[in-house]
This record gives C-alpha cells, sequence and structure tokens, in this order.
C-alpha cells in the first residue's frame, strides 16, 4: 500500500481522518479546516467567492446571487493540489453552500491531467449518514478497523444518552435556528439530535433541509426553547448577529425568550459539522434541555444561556402632598 497523501476539503472531513490515526498523512486543507488546531500549518486548497464576514442577510444574498448565475461558492486552487500530488481528496456532495463540491474537484483535478487521485465524496444527511460516511472515509483510506472502533465509541455516547432521555416525561418543544436572517430551522440530523436529547421539534425533518421560518410560524409554535447556532458562526459571532431577532417586536412574545430558555451554540465546531464532534453536539443539546440529568462541561465554550428579559417595575405614584397646618 503507498502512503496515502490526503486532502480535506471540508473540515469534518478533517476530523474524521485526524480521528482515524491519519493526521501526519493531511498534505492540504479547505479555508475552514481548523481543527485540530496544528491542521492550521497545512496549505490550503480552497478559497471563498463570498464574504463571510459580512451580516447574515448580506451573505445569504451573496450565496442567492452566486447559484443565480450558476457560480460556484467556492474555488478549488488546482495549482495548489498539482503542487501536492494527493493520493486522495475528501469532499462532499451534499451541499453547495457548505463547502466544495465533488464536481469542482474533478474539475480541477482535469485541468492538472492527475487521474491517479481518488476523490473521496460524503453526503450525510442524518446521524446514521455521519457514521456511515466515518466508514467510507476508513474504507478509502484503507483502515476501515478503526473506522468501526471510531464509530462504536461514538454510538456507545449516543445509546448512553438515549437510554436516559428516553425513560424521561418531560419532552420540551424545541426550535432550532440555523440562520439568523433570513431565519432557517434546523435540518438533516438537527431533529433527530433534539429527539435523542430529550425534546421535540415540531418543524424540522430528518433527513431534509432546513426548512424556512418566519415570524408568524415562529409565534405559532412557540416554543419551550429556542437553540441559536447560525451555520458557520462561532460563539461570540452568534451573540453579536442575534440582534437580528432581538430587536424586534416578536422576540419578547416567544414563551422560550420570556422563560429565559434561550441558548447560543457555536455552531461553527459543533451542529454544522457533520464529524466526530457530532456527539458532542448531543451532549449540549442534553444539557441545555434537561441540566438536572447531564452535565459534559461544554457550558461557557460550546453554548451559553441568554438572559430573559427584565421586567421594568411599575412607576409607582408620587405621593400626594399633605394638607398644610393652620397657623
Amino acid at each position: 500500500m503507498r502512503k496515502p497523501r490526503i486532502v480535506s476539503l471540508i473540515p469534518s472531513a478533517t476530523e474524521i481522518v485526524c480521528a482515524l490515526g491519519l493526521h501526519q498523512r493531511l498534505v492540504g486543507r479547505s479555508h475552514e479546516c481548523d481543527y485540530p488546531a496544528d491542521v492550521a500549518t497545512l496549505p490550503i486548497c480552497s478559497t471563498p467567492n463570498l464574504n463571510p464576514a459580512k451580516p447574515s442577510r448580506e451573505v445569504d444574498l451573496q450565496v442567492r446571487d452566486l447559484v443565480k448565475n450558476a457560480l460556484s461558492v467556492y474555488e478549488v486552487d488546482a495549482e495548489r493540489l498539482e503542487q501536492l500530488r494527493p493520493t486522495h481528496v475528501v469532499t462532499q456532495d451534499q451541499c453547495a453552500v457548505c463547502a466544495v463540491s465533488v464536481q469542482e474537484v474533478q474539475d480541477a483535478l482535469s485541468s492538472i491531467c492527475n487521474r491517479d487521485t481518488q476523490v473521496v465524496s460524503v453526503q450525510p444527511r442524518d446521524l446514521q449518514g455521519i457514521l456511515d460516511s466515518m466508514h467510507e472515509v476508513g474504507q478509502a483510506l484503507e483502515v476501515p478497523f478503526k473506522a468501526e472502533v471510531l464509530v462504536t465509541d461514538l454510538k456507545a455516547r449516543i445509546n448512553a444518552i438515549y437510554a436516559r432521555t428516553h425513560e424521561l416525561h418531560d419532552f420540551p418543544k424545541v426550535v432550532c435556528l440555523e440562520w439568523l436572517d433570513p431565519m432557517m430551522g434546523g435540518g438533516h440530523w438537527v431533529p433527530e439530535l433534539v429527539r435523542l436529547a430529550g425534546g421535540h421539534d415540531p418543524l424540522g425533518v430528518v433527513g431534509k433541509n432546513a426548512p424556512d421560518l418566519d415570524w408568524a410560524r415562529l409565534l405559532e409554535i412557540d416554543p419551550d426553547v429556542l437553540v441559536i447556532f447560525p451555520c458557520g458562526f462561532d460563539l461570540e459571532r452568534t451573540r453579536r448577529e442575534v440582534a437580528t431577532l432581538v430587536d424586534t417586536e416578536n422576540w419578547p412574545k416567544l414563551k422560550a425568550v420570556q422563560a429565559g430558555r434561550v441558548y447560543l451554540i457555536d455552531g461553527h465546531t459543533y451542529f454544522n459539522r457533520p464529524g466526530p464532534r457530532i456527539v458532542d453536539s448531543l451532549e449540549i443539546l442534553s444539557e441545555i434541555l434537561h441540566p438536572g440529568e447531564f452535565s459534559f462541561g461544554h457550558e461557557g465554550t460550546g453554548w451559553s444561556r441568554m438572559a430573559a428579559p427584565v421586567e421594568e417595575a411599575p412607576k409607582s405614584e408620587a405621593p400626594a402632598p399633605e394638607p398644610e397646618s393652620g397657623s
């Protein structure tokens, strides 16, 4: 077996490759791959055709404009790939907005006439699909036993949580937001994570794209718990951008807001990344929905609670002046 030279063009795949013990075989990464931390030293092989630092609404408009004009959201650096001479390129064929597509990789490889490189494309749409993608990557990189060990460990952690939550009697109604402006609910594996964590998601459908959402629908659902993790946003950016929702007249009408059960999560690290840390995402939801049952230590780093609105104290009327006494 030749020693693999791996380029990963999606953060979740980078985490899978490292979890399989092939960290030292990575020779290139995408512009978004950032975990484990030392992958930051690897050459970058992709660039975005938009400015992801813009506010939610502007990012959404940029993406829609690119798609409307049949343009790619990302570009592969074919020249860099030629220099790196990868034996394997790992990417995805699920979402044109999330990462470089398999077609873009194939086009780049075709332009440099490199037909020896194997393209490994994963496309998970639910929790089982995420676990299956680890088997696929392990098989392609000829470490299937390591993939089996990894998946077995992750399943054990999932089952340990579900063994406790399915016996609970309190299943709060949960709405997850994957985007803020416009609002989008939780899609693909998110509704499944909510169920496993002991909640009920009346909006999302397992395996389907993130559903569009407006204020009328959100107020109609009126969730007990509102969980916010915009795609690609870390916790600090989520804290800043949630003002898009807070600064509306509808925000204080929500039951979750009134009860102080609104939670912000680092979606960039957890829920939006279908790799090994998807089980950490389940742990986070378990902590949030059932704090008396679960404590995995993610609060403060992976998620934080938004404070409930402070009600203004009623204004007291000024006391009437006492009559002056006569002289």
